[in-house]
């Protein structure tokens, strides 16, 4: 290539020399003897170095040189000849028309040129892609290196290639070799020699072209040592360690194309190892999801099997004392004084307090681990709410509250037990809210899409900032502070949920009114 440079920088000048030789051969030939017919030869020659000026300048020249040999060639005949002066003005013809053809083939050269130039990137591109998918076909890193070397040996001819991918644990460096014979690459942990390892570790911004003719006698004496002619090196980046991929040759002679190509090729191969490392991070972290979520879940099952567990055994001596209350208070036991009749009636409403705090937390600890009821068959949400307000007429009428009752009969796809326990709690949470002497209208109804059934009380009502808060797990309780579980809510909106509805909470001007909305069953 240098060589081939050399030449086409000499070219001009011996287009010049040769017509200054034919110009002086003319000035010394007769007058008939047209010398002259030996410009066209620099002026052909020109077309070697594809520069149309240098055509031009040679066309100019031959024809000065023509007119002053003619004359200089009349001077020493002293006369002018007719035939020499013909010949000269043919000569003059020539130049122009071999100049003109000069130029054309210079430009069809130059387009042959480009048209070379774009078959040989496309091929080079079509290369690299191709080498670039192979070393994109897999997500290990420990494959995208292998790829890496074999793909690299194929994209520049190369006789063998090395990656050294030093491990800051070890003082070996970890090295994948391989040939252009075989498509097998090894992996090799031995010392490298001390010229190999001076090369590898210098700074470069990019690919570096060894030659062992070339000044550098580190580099000359690696090449002895791999043994190659050629070496071709280039830097990659892994994480934050530093790769050198080196390529050696007996044959090829890499050029500065060769060197780009390989830059572009180390790039995208960064890229590649980038996917990698993240594919193998992600998969560890989702390993470490994985397994905190079975620890998790067992911990949810532990949690839920205590609740099962303590909500059983409290359920058969809550039982027993209910009933053995209710037995005192209608005098099995005998006649008891009015202290001890209230004493139990007191006893008998914590003991009821307690089952539902049950019933709640079964409730509950079913919905959250995925054994929520699949009961479903047509209910009249009217005769569901009539019942609710029944059971708790007595704890209302022992608060002063009074109930008002407003239906129509409305027909759902429902568990029949789940929506009692939904109205138990929002009638629970209205008693405990209301004043005494105030009042609760329970209405239950049907618009155009929707059955409903809405509470409404004339408490406090829920402060703004705690009503985000309300139907959530632990959420706001409406009961004195210290009292209620703060689950109420929480299973009111799953239940409505479960059945494709929602609860609904609306502010008034005095209490609040609680709602929960279900689609109304198909006739």
């Amino acid at each position: 290539m240098r060589r081939l440079e050399r030449l086409l920088w000499m070219l001009p000048l011996a287009c010049y020399a040769l017509l200054l030789a034919a110009w002086i051969l003319d000035l010394f030939t007769p007058q008939l003897f047209i010398a002259a017919i030996l410009f066209n030869i620099p002026i052909a020659l020109s077309s070697l170095a594809m520069r149309r000026n240098l055509t031009i300048s040679l066309v100019v020249a031959s024809e000065v040189a023509n007119i002053i040999a003619g004359y200089v060639n009349a001077l020493q005949a002293h006369h002018f000849d007719v035939v020499a002066f013909g010949d000269r003005a043919l000569l003059a013809a020539s130049f122009l028309l071999i100049g003109y053809m000069t130029i054309k083939t210079q430009q069809l050269g130059h387009t042959a040129g480009l048209s070379d130039a774009r078959a040989e990137q496309a091929q080079r591109e079509r290369r690299l892609r191709i080498a670039l998918d192979h070393v994109r076909e897999s997500l290990s890193t420990e494959l995208v290196l292998r790829a890496i070397v074999r793909e690299a040996i194929a994209l520049s001819n190369a006789q063998s290639g090395m990656l050294l991918v030093e491990a800051p644990s070890s003082d070996a460096p970890e090295r994948y070799v391989g040939e252009s014979a075989t498509r097998e690459i090894r992996v090799e942990r031995s010392p490298l020699g001390a010229e190999v390892r001076s090369i590898l570790a210098r700074e470069m911004d990019g690919p570096v072209v060894l030659r062992a003719d070339g000044t550098d006698t580190i580099a000359r004496y690696a090449l002895e040592s791999l043994p190659a002619r050629e070496a071709l090196i280039t830097p990659l980046r892994m994480d934050s360690r530093d790769l050198r991929l080196l390529l050696t040759s007996q044959q090829t002679k890499w050029a500065r194309d060769d060197a780009r190509l390989l830059r572009s090729y180390a790039e995208q191969c960064e890229t590649a190892l980038a996917q990698s490392d993240l594919f193998v991070r992600t998969s560890e972290q989702a390993e470490q999801i994985v397994d905190q979520h079975e620890a998790l879940v067992e911990r949810s099952n532990v949690i839920r099997d205590l609740v099962y567990a303590l909500a059983h055994d409290l359920r058969t001596p809550l039982a027993a004392a209910d009933a053995t209350m209710q037995q005192a208070l209608r005098g099995a036991y005998g006649a008891l004084p009015d202290a001890y009749r209230d004493v139990l009636s007191t006893s008998l409403r914590s003991n009821e307090e307690l089952q539902r705090m049950v019933e709640t937390l079964l409730l509950v600890a079913r919905y959250e681990s995925g054994e929520a009821s699949a009961r479903r068959e047509r209910v009249d949400l009217a005769q569901v709410a009539r019942e609710a307000v029944a059971e708790m007429e007595s704890s209302a009428l022992e608060r002063d509250v009074r109930v008002c009752f407003e239906a129509t009969p409305t027909v759902v796809l429902a568990d029949p037990d789940e929506l009692r326990r939904a109205l138990l709690n929002l009638l629970v949470n209205a008693i405990a809210a209301s004043p005494p002497g105030s009042q609760i209208a329970v209405t239950v109804g049907n618009d155009t899409d929707a059955a409903f059934a809405s509470i409404e009380d004339e408490g406090l009502g829920i402060a703004p900032e705690d009503r985000v808060r309300l139907f959530q797990r632990f959420g706001v309780t409406t009961r004195k502070r210290g009292a209620g579980t703060g689950l109420g809510l929480y299973i009111v909106r799953l239940i409505a949920e479960k059945h494709g509805g929602k609860a609904i909470y609306e502010p008034k001007e005095i209490g609040s009114r609680f709602a929960i909305r279900l689609p109304l069953a198909s006739s």
